[in-house]
């Protein structure tokens, strides 16, 4: 068992060191032992304590790298996993009774006004149609208008181109008067007015009026000997009927 150092008096130490055994033995008293550490107590336990929380530190900073690690591999894993596979989507949340509660007036009141816009999208066809069909009737009426005008005019001439017709017969449409007369005839022309009836034309009783009938072994059917006065029609509708004299076969 080793004890501990205990101070000693200056006067055994210096018999210890600068005295002889035979001193020692002959004070007839037995040997001590004295053990003396020579370490620093203070600076070997700090740095045993600094190497132990180095120790400490370097043994536990591989397990926070590999924790590391581990979590960012994890993490690639996921994001790998995120964009490889097809997108997530959420399935949407059933409506709730008051939801529907609520959603059922908007409805009705959706369908009532799809009902008003239906109606009132007849109603501006029913008023488009309306107006092209007037617009259409009044355009009609509009040129029968005109033409009955200028039939009304035209037929007020006619007596006049009879009797240029007369004149022409007996060879007096001569001179300046003939270019008159056919200047007259172009430009009523222009409005079509066209003149009909000519000797050798078959009969036609929505074209002709006849005045006179014989019979005749030269025709095979009525036909218009003679032409007393030429009848005339602008466009389609007839203005006055030619009168002719008729001939039948015998």
């Amino acid at each position: 068992m080793t004890e501990k150092p205990r101070a000693a008096d200056p006067g055994s130490a210096g018999s210890a060191r600068g005295g002889s055994a035979s001193a020692g033995k002959g004070a007839g008293e037995e040997p001590r032992v004295v053990i003396r550490d020579k370490r620093k107590i203070g600076k070997t336990t700090e740095q045993a304590v600094t190497d132990t929380s180095a120790a400490d530190a370097a043994a536990d900073a591989p397990a926070d790298g590999l924790v590391e690690e581990a979590e960012v591999v994890v993490d690639e894993i996921e994001a790998e996993a995120e964009v490889s596979g097809p997108p997530v989507v959420d399935a949407p949340a059933e409506p709730s009774e008051e939801a529907a509660a609520a959603a059922a007036p908007l409805g009705a009141e959706l369908e009532s006004l799809r009902a008003e816009l239906d109606e009132r999208t007849r109603d501006v066809q029913r008023v488009s149609a309306e107006y092209a069909n007037y617009r259409k009737r009044v355009d009609r009426d509009r040129s029968l208008v005109q033409e009955q005008a200028t039939g009304a005019v035209l037929t007020a001439l006619l007596p006049i181109l009879d009797d240029l017709d007369r004149a022409r017969e007996h060879g007096d449409l001569v001179g300046p008067f003939g270019s008159v007369a056919e200047q007259l005839t172009t430009a009523l022309g222009k409005f079509g007015l066209t003149a009909f009836g000519e000797q050798g034309d078959p009969f036609d009783p929505t074209r002709h009026e006849a005045v006179a009938h014989q019979t005749s072994a030269d025709v095979t059917e009525p036909t218009c000997v003679q032409v007393m006065r030429r009848g005339y029609q602008l466009g389609d509708r007839l203005l006055r009927p030619a009168l002719v004299a008729v001939a039948d076969p015998e």
